[in-house]
């Protein structure tokens, strides 16, 4: 059994290549074939665009999100919403305009990789006419 302590592992910023805004990214999970964060975005903060060869679930925590898949609506998420993105499925997701989100993410990795970072979410994207938020 292995345990680590709440504060053990240190708190990382969310580098401007994957994500917009400010978003804090404390580290779970960390192995060879499992990944997982707790994942904080300020009000306006996202990730890029993405995939995951293995699909992600996303566990809300606190606020309130969006997450939106290549080709789909924009979908609000909230706490305890569990999100599932399958293998390959291009997709974003963060905190709406005015209200921060947290959430937990897991992901497997596959030949070591768990993620494939693709362009920035636009503004025009992020903010969809006509929606609230």
């Amino acid at each position: 059994m292995e345990i680590k302590r709440a504060g053990s592992q240190p708190s990382g910023q969310g580098p401007a290549d994957y994500f917009t805004g400010n978003v804090r990214i404390d580290p779970l999970i960390k192995t060879d074939g499992v990944q997982g964060a707790w994942v904080t975005f300020e009000p306006g903060a996202r990730t890029a665009w993405h995939t995951h060869p293995l699909g992600q679930t996303l566990i809300v925590m606190s606020g309130c999100g969006w997450a939106q898949r290549w080709g789909g609506p924009r979908e609000e998420i909230r706490p305890g919403d569990v999100v599932w993105f399958a293998p390959e499925e291009k997709h974003w997701h963060g905190a709406t305009k005015t209200t921060g989100m947290t959430h937990i993410a897991v992901q497997e990795a596959f030949n070591g990789s768990p993620v494939d970072w693709l362009e920035q979410v636009s503004e025009e994207d992020y903010s969809v006419a006509g929606e609230a938020g």
